[in-house]
């Protein structure tokens, strides 16, 4: 069992043991999952579909953990942004990011073209989800306009999150249901939202979209 294994394993059996605390812990899983650099160590996405399963099956309150791993996703962005603001063009160079160059490249060009849009579909883009808040920053867009793109995504995120976990463990909803076609439901349910955003983002960066577009939504750039 790897070291990542290993700690979702032992998160899973705190939440699952300590319901009480349970909320608090996913928005705190949900936080450090979007900050920069550290969200590459954080298992938040296997346990995110195993409290679905949790939700489904009445060990969890529903409500509690939407709204904290809602506000979680939603500060760790948020405190990532403000770091880009705060130290600006010149973190690009420094340890860690100077050794993840290509996602940095990728972040960058994504926001340029489509500033607000690129804070909401980021999100939900592995390529570039832990560095486009930072860029953001970086950038100096407006604050306003950030935390309306970064709010809204996060709260289409955390139930895309949970939903493959609740929809197998619904046994109640799917009576239809059974083995792989269950399995197949779920994981079509996790993956259509995130095909659909890469999809989208792939569109967006692509080089017939032309590079002379501003960010709708971002004030001129910094660096």
């Amino acid at each position: 069992m790897t070291s990542i294994d290993a700690m979702t394993a032992h998160l899973l059996a705190l939440i699952t043991t300590n319901a009480g605390i349970a909320a608090p812990v996913i928005g705190l899983l949900a936080f450090m999952e979007s900050l920069i650099v550290i969200g590459m160590f954080v298992p938040a996405v296997a346990l995110m579909i195993a409290v679905g399963g949790l939700i489904a099956t009445g060990v969890l309150d529903p409500a509690p953990v939407l709204l904290w791993a809602i506000a979680g996703a939603a500060l760790g962005d948020w405190v990532s942004y403000l770091v880009g603001r705060w130290i600006g063009p010149s973190i690009y160079r420094r340890w860690p990011l100077r050794n993840h160059r290509p996602s940095i490249a990728r972040a960058r060009l994504f926001f340029r073209r489509y500033g607000f849009i690129s804070v909401f579909l980021g999100r939900f883009f592995g390529p570039v989800r832990a560095t486009i808040p930072l860029v953001a920053g970086v950038m100096q867009m407006d604050q306003r306009c950030f935390q309306m793109a970064n709010i809204f995504s996060a709260v289409l995120w955390i139930p895309a999150m949970l939903a493959p976990g609740y929809l197998a463990g619904a046994s109640l909803p799917l009576e239809m249901l059974s083995g792989w076609r269950m399995l197949a439901v779920g994981a079509a349910l996790f993956v259509v939202p995130f095909l659909i955003a890469a999809v989208a983002a792939r569109l967006i960066l692509s080089p017939r979209q032309g590079s002379g577009r501003r960010p709708k939504f971002s004030s001129q750039s910094s660096g």
